[in-house]
Order: C-alpha cells, then sequence, then structure tokens
C-alpha cells in the first residue's frame, strides 16, 4: 500500500463518525510500520481523544521509527485534550503524512511546525480534495463563523412540491426519504418555516433503522403562531429553538418556554441574522428543509452552501402547484445562482442531485 492508500483508509475512519463530532471536525488516523498496519483511531465525540490518540494507544511500542497518517493537521495547543503533535513526538514517529492543513488560527500550521522542529519528516496534500470535502462544514464554520447551510428539496419532474390542492405525501418514494435522514443525522440542527409546521406538524426527527442523532430543531415564526399541541412543543424528542418577533406575544413566548422551547427574539428579523445568531449558540451546520417560502428567503440572500434536490418520476402540472422556491424569485437571468453540479445518483425511482454555488456567483 502507499500514501494514498492509507490515506484514504484514514478518510473512511473519519467519515464513520460523521455527525457524532461537532463543533469538532472529524478526523481519522492510521499508524504504518514496516509495511503493516499497527494502530487505527478515530474521533469520536467532541472532549473525547482525537485520532491521533486512539490509532497511537493501539499501536503502542510498534509505533517507534514508523508512519502515522492523519487526515487533518495535528493541534499543538492544549484544549480539551492534550497535543496530538506531542504525542506523536513521545512515540518516536519518523514521519507524519497529513491530508490538509487545519484552518483554525489555534492550530493552522503550527502543529506542522512543532512536528519539524522535532525531526520528523512530515508530508501534507495527500488526499487534501476529499478530506477538505469531509469537513467543509467546520471548515467554513471557522472562517464565516455561521452555520454552513444545506438546502433541500424534493419535487416532481415539472418542479412541483405539492398538488394544487397542497397535498405533498408523498412525492418521492421510501429511498429517498430515507437517504433524507441521513443528513438530519449529519447536521447540527434542522430549519423550517411555520408554514411547514401548520400543514405538515412534523416531527423533524432523524428516522434511520439503527437510530441516528436528533438535530436541534429551528423554527422560524414571526408572530409565534405554532401551536402548543404541535409535535415540536409536546414530543420532547430533540431540542427546538423558535427565531421570532417583538410581534409574538409575551404570554405566549413564557408559555413555550415553561414547555421546554427556546424562544430568540431578533429586532432585525432576517436569514443572515438567524444564521448568526445560530453559529453564535455553536451551530456548525443547518439542513433546511422547509417549504418554498423558507426556500425563496435562503435563495433571495444567497445564504447556501450546498444543495440536494431529490426528483420524483411525477408530473403534477397547474400553475397553483407550488414550485420548490417561494418569493420573488430573479427578474434577470444572469441574476440567477448558478450551482455546479457535483453528482447525479438513481435512489429507488428517483434521482437525486447534489449542486454547490459556484464561486463568486
Amino acid at each position: 500500500m502507499n500514501d494514498i492508500e492509507y490515506m484514504s483508509l484514514a478518510l473512511k475512519l473519519a467519515e464513520s463518525t460523521r455527525g457524532q463530532t461537532s463543533p469538532n471536525p472529524m478526523v481519522g488516523s492510521v499508524v504504518v510500520n514496516n509495511g503493516a498496519i499497527v494502530g487505527m483511531g478515530a474521533h469520536l465525540k467532541a472532549g473525547e481523544g482525537h485520532a491521533e490518540v486512539h490509532a497511537l494507544t493501539m499501536a503502542g511500542d510498534k509505533a517507534k521509527g514508523g508512519t502515522i497518517y492523519v487526515t487533518l493537521e495535528p493541534c499543538s495547543h492544549f484544549g480539551k485534550t492534550p497535543p496530538c503533535a506531542d504525542l506523536i513526538i513521545e512515540h518516536g514517529l519518523k514521519r507524519v503524512v497529513i491530508a490538509t492543513v487545519d484552518s483554525n488560527p489555534a492550530v493552522s500550521g503550527r502543529g506542522i511546525e512543532k512536528l519539524k522542529k522535532a525531526g520528523i519528516e512530515v508530508v501534507t496534500g495527500v488526499c487534501k480534495k476529499e478530506s477538505d470535502q469531509l469537513n467543509e462544514a467546520f471548515f467554513h464554520f471557522i472562517k464565516n463563523e455561521t452555520p454552513f447551510v444545506t438546502l433541500k428539496s424534493a419535487t416532481t419532474l415539472d418542479g412541483k412540491i405539492a398538488t394544487t390542492s397542497g397535498q405533498s405525501k408523498w412525492i418521492t418514494g421510501e429511498e429517498a426519504r430515507l437517504d433524507a435522514h441521513t443528513y438530519r443525522h449529519s447536521h447540527d440542527a434542522i430549519l423550517v418555516g411555520i408554514g411547514t409546521v401548520l400543514a405538515d406538524n412534523p416531527s423533524l426527527t432523524t428516522r434511520l433503522p439503527q437510530g441516528g442523532i436528533n438535530p436541534v430543531r429551528v423554527l422560524l415564526d414571526r408572530s409565534l403562531r405554532i401551536p402548543i399541541t404541535s409535535k415540536l412543543v409536546q414530543d420532547k424528542e430533540a431540542p427546538t429553538w423558535i427565531f421570532t418577533t417583538e410581534q409574538g406575544s409575551n404570554e405566549k413566548k413564557l408559555e413555550l418556554e415553561e414547555l421546554g422551547m427556546v424562544i430568540i427574539t431578533l429586532a432585525n428579523f432576517s436569514i443572515q441574522s438567524v444564521l448568526k445568531e445560530l453559529g453564535k449558540r455553536g451551530i456548525m451546520s443547518v439542513f433546511v428543509e422547509g417549504g418554498a417560502q423558507i426556500s425563496g428567503s435562503f435563495l433571495k440572500e444567497k445564504a447556501v452552501n450546498q444543495v440536494i434536490t431529490y426528483i420524483a418520476p411525477k408530473l403534477f402540472g397547474g400553475q397553483a402547484a407550488p414550485t420548490a422556491f417561494g418569493g420573488e424569485g430573479v427578474r434577470k437571468v444572469e441574476d440567477a445562482l448558478e450551482l455546479e453540479i457535483v453528482s447525479v445518483a438513481t435512489i429507488g425511482k428517483d434521482i437525486k442531485i447534489v449542486s454547490y454555488p459556484k464561486e463568486g456567483k
């Protein structure tokens, strides 16, 4: 095996922890000596041992003189755990292969510098693209201090999200709906508008065959129209944060707070102000699964980092049938949010398209 193959294994270890490490990145590590894998590990949860710690613990004395592969630059500072760079030096590794440099100012480049000063050979950039993709939400959050936004929609082939009478269950098949739950599992928060709650009374929880992590449920509700009887209020399955304005009555706010809801009142109610507040509260990624108005609001402010679209082989027709994006829309073609499609796949009978906004667009 070569550097790319060993790093690919480390990336698979990191990927296996998706959804459970926030606000930390996903990291995997492999220790190799004399052509044999002697240790492997992944960072499992914030506050617990880093990937290098687990891999070196497994390797023990067999790590001396070997190579450690890490998907992200080893830390050099004391946080909730000791510096991994120091641990690598203590174990006598001769070579460290790193996929990508950590963009966290507390780490960036310092771990590499410490390793080189100790006389250890350091190689960077092996599987960098794959590593950057793996932790795109983490890097975005560190740079912008706002969550990485994934916008999801499920439409018919003619772009409808409901019939003219408002029926929407179910446009896509079970396989596509299950796939969407993997995104709920891997995001810190799921966001909808009050229209979705009033129309569907959703649970907004993760329902995978082997379980899953429920995201924080975020509701945009300017005048606190949410019914006290709604599942978001009553089921206690996950924390629920409600963004509102002064239009919401103080009496309703107190009632909701007594029922365990977190009420966040914004003087300037906008998508950007919501995202900034979520960032302050440590939310690194948001899965937007609202209706046409919410999606249209995110589109208008171009507050989108990833777009997941499920398309069912059905035609609803009808000018009155809602499309995926509401609001005013753009008036000129050149004002459109241009996307780059990175993958197209068939899930059951449906099509899944993953795309990203083009840089500078």
